[in-house]
């Protein structure tokens, strides 16, 4: 099996399409093109990380966090990245890091998080705007079937729980092929009309590429008129954070001590609060302090995520008990879920899960 074939498993679960733009997600050390000797889960990557693959004669590595976030200008061994990163290449070991594509994932970082705090209906925080394209098109009404189900083979027309989702309507096409032309009705040079059905299906942003071969490869005419349509609409399917309820309320104390013992941590910050009560409950794992206003206006009581400033506690209002309760703790169970996933889809090869511990924080 090559690197690119776990690749493609790995983005048709958790697609690059939608991590965030600020983000360095994909295949970042290697070349796809090589076989994959074995396969180490890892949570981030260094040097520790990079010999634990060595002794365990794999030579691709799949991370949470991109060890290449901003651009690298040498390569000198001058800091733990170029040392990281170094090592990689001299022992042909390829890196991807799959960090806000998982974010995104309807069932990714946060709900976990969510999960292991006991909430219950959960929901997307921050549904991602801008996921969906409009496609139209025009068919022969003998070849509507067939165009259809071409397109959502290749992924168009999924809403939601729903799929094979299309919009039509019948009509007149009306054309007129020049000397060069080669058309599937009518005659070259003669005025053609043509009863045909105008197609509409939304595409997902991952798919987009994928539906449009397959437009052009099952559509009859050797001309396709087609408009695709970038839409702002939300997909409250993907986005960051997670919102639900606990299963029964709890007071403010008992909640901390809640978080505490479910993430793992000995000590947590948080703000002040008058609520008493903690029912309705936001998560994001990792850095989340613009998730804050979100939180609130969704009526959260509380909201547990990481990396919070002085000031982002202040923006709690006293209405919202905010609680830090780390980084890494809040996202400790990722390589987890990566390593779960891909032992169900390639059950049969060598995966192996880090047992190197890279959180760098030390509490005393």
């Amino acid at each position: 099996m090559k690197i690119d074939d776990i690749i493609a498993i790995l983005e048709e679960w958790a697609p690059t399409t939608y991590a965030e733009d600020f983000d360095n997600v994909g295949l970042l050390v290697g070349n796809a093109e090589t076989n994959c000797s074995g396969l180490l889960i890892a949570h981030d990557v260094n040097e520790a990380v990079v010999e634990e693959a060595i002794k365990n004669e794999c030579n691709f590595i799949v991370c949470f966090h991109p060890i290449l976030f901003k651009g690298l200008k040498r390569l000198t061994g001058q800091d733990y990245v170029q040392k990281t990163v170094q090592k990689a290449i001299q022992q042909n070991i390829a890196i991807y890091a799959l960090h806000t594509a998982l974010d995104n994932h309807p069932q990714g970082i946060s709900y976990h998080l969510g999960h292991c705090l006991g909430l219950i209906h959960q929901k997307t925080l921050l549904p991602q705007k801008n996921s969906f394209y409009h496609l139209t098109t025009y068919v022969p009404e003998k070849n509507k079937e067939a165009l259809l189900e071409a397109l959502h083979m290749a992924g168009a027309g999924q809403v939601g729980n729903y799929s094979h989702c299309s919009f039509s309507v019948n009509g007149e096409g009306r054309f007129k092929g020049d000397q060069h032309s080669n058309p599937a009705v009518g005659q070259k040079g003669t005025h053609t009309r043509v009863n045909e059905v105008l197609i509409r299906v939304l595409v997902p942003r991952h798919v987009q590429a994928k539906v449009l071969t397959a437009l052009h490869e099952a559509h009859p005419y050797e001309a396709v008129a087609y408009e695709m349509v970038a839409l702002d609409n939300v997909d409250r399917n993907i986005g960051m954070g997670s919102i639900g309820q606990l299963p029964k309320s709890m007071d403010k104390t008992s909640f901390l001590q809640h978080v505490k013992q479910s993430v793992h941590i000995p000590a947590i910050r948080h703000s002040n609060c008058s609520k008493e009560k903690i029912e309705r409950v936001a998560v994001l794992g990792g850095s989340g302090s613009f998730c804050i206003d979100a939180a609130r206006k969704q009526g959260a009581d509380a909201l547990v995520t990481a990396d919070l400033k002085y000031h982002d506690f202040f923006r709690a209002e006293k209405d919202l008990l905010l609680i830090d309760a780390g980084h890494y703790e809040t996202e400790h169970f990722t390589k987890k879920i990566i390593h779960q996933h891909l032992i169900k889809k390639i059950p049969n090869f060598a995966i192996t899960l880090s047992t190197v511990n890279t959180n760098p924080v030390i509490y005393f």
